[in-house]
């Protein structure tokens, strides 16, 4: 794969349900397609290989597996943690804390991850390690958009934004806190690494 490829891509993102069938989980559009630069591990690796395949202007229309996507669902991953660890100012977080939100947390060696509330109790917060797409093939289709050889300022920018030191383009994503409704904007997408 030729590194540091300059991409914009528009696509829909489709999983498998549970009859066979294929649901639509994420859309970009062209005004908010996805941006990133190939080797810079923005992307998932497979996905950057089979965009790679393509030029401007083409369409795409792929399958990722499971096991060069997210992987398998695991159940252990889903963990019970002391309610303690979600208080604020000694109050709990309810503004954050709530089924079905998407939470950043930090391991002892300072890796952070994002985990899915599953279940709020009266003394602990069930939550899901496992990312959202895990046990899931992800079917792409889309375009092609714009690719081109990276230029270091298109390099530097999308570095900065992995570091979460830009702006999101929608104007309401500061660092880790999204505050984005729209899922055309290219701040949410689940294919990003690092988000």
């Amino acid at each position: 794969m030729k590194q540091n490829k300059y991409v914009e891509v528009m696509y829909e993102l489709y999983v498998p349900n549970e009859t066979g069938n294929w649901d639509i989980v994420e859309k970009t559009s062209k005004e908010h397609p996805l941006k990133f630069v190939t080797g810079m591990d923005f992307a998932l690796e497979a996905f950057e290989n089979q965009i790679q395949a393509t030029a401007e202007g083409d369409t795409f229309d792929f399958v990722v597996p499971v096991a060069e996507a997210y992987g398998d669902y695991v159940d252990e991953h889903v963990i019970s943690l002391d309610k303690s660890l979600f208080v604020v100012d000694g109050q709990f977080d309810e503004a954050h804390i709530f089924p079905g939100n998407v939470i950043p947390l930090a391991n002892e060696d300072g890796t952070q991850f994002n985990a899915v509330v599953e279940e709020v109790q009266e003394d602990k917060v069930v939550v899901d390690l496992n990312h959202p797409l895990a046990g899931k093939d992800l079917h792409f289709r889309g375009r092609v958009l714009v690719s081109h050889d990276a230029s270091l300022e298109e390099m530097s920018a999308l570095a900065k934004k992995m570091a979460g030191d830009d702006e999101c383009e929608c104007g309401h994503c500061h660092g880790d806190e999204c505050e984005c409704d729209d899922p055309s904007c290219g701040c949410i997408n689940d294919i990003r690494r690092t988000h």
